[in-house]
Parts: structure tokens; sequence; C-alpha cells
């Protein structure tokens, strides 16, 4: 069967190198965007539908004859400072996942990869203490427990999943070789950039490897 994928958060500063990394491979690609405005790229390959995913009637038109969903949606704030105001809603990540669980009993998928993010759940442990009280006490917490609940629908769903949680993002697109940690081993490091990241998740929905799997990915 051909691969036609649903792209959500295209026009984030990760999304949108998973939408030109997709369109590069060939794949067909559908995307749900606020604005269609914003998409810049022209493609016989792309669809463009306007909406939020978080909108179950939105979805479900950007989701028909899709066979893959790849999230690189987050909590977004108003800018980069820890405190800012909220752009998205509170619960926004695990309605849009629930939407996504709930529209697979019509419209059957083989995997949905999604991108949370390292220091989520069990991994709050391992990031430095600095950042774990930036977790508790600014607005980047509101990310951090949607990610969580995104990840516990998604294990308790019948659907294949592969849940990312990437390091530190930068800016970079320098290619790098990628280390992939489960269970802290290997130790990961610090940073990875949002296109390496990009370029992972691809290589999983090509490879068809990691299913219901969740993994810490950083650079070497």
């Amino acid at each position: 069967m051909n691969k036609k994928l649903l792209i959500l958060g295209s026009t984030g500063r990760t999304g949108k190198y998973l939408l030109e990394e997709a369109l590069r491979r060939g794949f067909e690609v559908n995307i749900l965007v606020r604005d269609a405005k914003k998409i810049t790229i022209a493609s016989e390959k792309l669809r463009i539908f306007e909406g939020t995913p978080s909108n179950k009637e939105d979805l479900a038109k950007a989701l028909q004859g899709c066979t893959h969903v790849l999230s690189a949606l987050n909590i977004s704030r108003n800018s980069d400072f820890p405190w800012a105001g909220l752009r998205t809603p509170k619960k926004f990540l695990e309605k849009t996942i629930q939407n996504v669980i709930d529209l697979s009993k019509t419209n059957p998928l083989e995997n949905v990869i999604v991108i949370s993010a390292w220091g989520v759940a069990e991994t709050k442990q391992d990031i430095p203490f600095w950042f774990r009280w930036m977790i508790d006490f600014s607005n980047i917490k509101y990310g951090y427990q949607g990610h969580e609940q995104q990840e516990k629908l998604l294990q308790n769903s019948a659907i294949n999943h592969t849940i990312i949680r990437p390091v530190g993002l930068t800016n970079s697109e320098k290619p790098k070789p990628i280390i992939v940690t489960k269970n802290n081993s290997p130790k990961p490091n610090l940073l990875i950039s949002r296109k390496n990241v990009a370029v992972f998740m691809l290589d999983v929905l090509e490879r068809e490897a990691f299913f219901r799997e969740i993994m810490t990915i950083s650079e070497e």
C-alpha cells in the first residue's frame, strides 16, 4: 500500500522541515493549517486543508485516505519567554490525539508518529535540575503536560504508534548521526536539530520501525 501522510504542525519550526522532507521523498501529503496562506510550498503531491486538529470535523476531512499521521504539534506561547502567555489551549494536544484515535476507527491508520519531549513522564528525572524547575514553575509546563497526556492516550489505544522525545532543539541544518535512547541507555546528549528530528521521523516511517515504542533522540 502506498503511504499517504497527514502532517500536523506543518507551519511550526520542526513541522516545516517535516513537510519539506516528506515531499522531497515523494510522499503524498495532506496538511491541516489554520491559514493556508502561510504555506509557500507548491507541489502536486500536497493538499492543504484549513482548520484545527482539535476540531474533529476539520481533522476528519484532512485525514481521509491517509495511512499515517505525523505530528509536530506543541503548545505554543506568544514568545520563547518561558512565562509568555499561551497561544493554544492547554488541552490542545490531548484533544487532538483523542480525535485521531476516534477517527482511526473509520480511517484505518498504519502508524501515528508524534514528537513529544525529553523530560516528559519518567525522563523528567534525567534532565538538568534547572530545566526541571522551569517545567514546574513556568508556562513551559503546559507543553510537557500535554505531551504526557497524548502519550498516555496513544499507549492505551489500539493504534500502532511511535513516540519520539527529542532533547533540546536547535536550528542547525547540518546532518548528524542520531543516538536512540531507551530506558536512559545509552545516555542522550543534550542537543538535536529540528531538521534531524524531521529526518528521523520519516526514517521511522519508511523503515516501519519502532511500533508501539518510545525513545529519546539526540545527536552524536
